[in-house]
């Protein structure tokens, strides 16, 4: 949960997600939208859907216990060298070097470092000399000093040099370099995309659809997208057989991933008349309220919301 997301949004979550799930082998017995509703709204759900695999997967090839090798927890879904040896540290008091954003960041300004840490070359010599720090006794202590260290004094920006207890040994703040080091990620611009949601309506509940189980909001629930450009009208007869109603669209919502920026533009419709068949696996009509306990994403919560405060007038 802390990979990329801040503490303080993260510990609700936890405490929930722990309440829920208090052992591995609940976790993989549990449904996939379960898991993903307790994730909603914390963002990059992919970490969600491979903590899930992951709990499966100690159940099924280890006995329900966590294994212990470095090689065997990295084969497990969505856990990288880093995360790996953060845990078998912390866990099991192995020995095993880490490099977070954080400690990328110390390590950069400690040895001088220069080159964005996510090409090949500059990893490689963060790597080599987050193995050569590694001390012979205290990694625990050692590995948690290392994060919070650059999580509190060896901050992106003002950094706390003063303060810092390795600030004899910084070449970055020897050199005066400590701002410029770790090089930035060179900027470009982010593609700009669009995309409808329609927001159909009938007998006071809303259409959701399962999103595929890869890519953006996999394995969530949506409304189901469209283009945006497209008569919505349209859309509904010529993928459901539905005769809808439109409605003045709602606000335009701005929300940006790592690669791309989205904005969606909601469309609400009410359903005048829906084909009388068998339901479609994949679409779920539901009330709104059930809706906002349901494995969504966030712009989708958004909608919902508005909804239910349009209802509440």
């Amino acid at each position: 949960m802390l990979q990329q997301t801040q503490v303080s949004a993260v510990i609700p979550y936890y405490e929930r997600f722990l309440e829920r799930f208090p052992t591995i082998a609940n976790l993989a017995a549990a449904p996939a939208d379960d898991v993903l509703a307790l994730w909603s709204g914390l963002g990059y759900y992919s970490r969600a859907r491979n903590l899930h695999r992951a709990a499966q997967n100690i159940v099924a090839d280890h006995g329900g216990l966590f294994p212990r090798t470095l090689d065997s927890v990295m084969a497990l879904p969505g856990i990288g060298r880093s995360t790996a040896a953060a845990i078998l540290v912390f866990a099991f008091g192995k020995r095993g070097a880490i490099l977070d954003g954080n400690v990328k960041r110390v390590l950069a300004r400690v040895r001088g470092i220069a080159g964005y840490p996510g090409e090949s070359a500059v990893a490689a010599q963060l790597w080599t000399q987050a193995e050569l720090l590694l001390p012979k006794t205290g990694l625990r202590a050692y590995t948690q000093g290392l994060m919070d260290l650059g999580a509190t004094v060896c901050v992106r920006r003002n950094p706390r040099c003063a303060e810092c207890p390795v600030q004899a040994l910084c070449v970055a703040h020897r050199n005066g370099r400590t701002l410029e080091l770790p090089t930035p990620k060179p900027r470009k611009a982010l593609p700009q995309r669009r995309t409808m949601m329609l927001v159909l309506q009938r007998a006071g509940e809303v259409l959701l659809e399962k999103r595929p189980s890869s890519g953006i909001w996999g394995g969530m629930w949506c409304f189901p997208e469209a283009d945006a450009d497209a008569d919505a009208a349209v859309v509904c007869a010529q993928r459901y057989g539905a005769h809808v109603e439109l409605r003045d669209a709602l606000p335009v919502i701005a929300h940006g991933f790592t690669h791309y920026h989205l904005d969606i533009l909601p469309q609400p419709a009410v359903v005048k008349r829906w084909p009388h068949r068998v339901a479609e696996p994949g679409l779920l009509w539901i009330s709104v309220e059930d809706a906002r306990a349901a494995a969504i994403p966030t712009p989708v919560r958004g909608i919902l919301e508005q909804l239910a405060g349009r209802s509440r007038r």
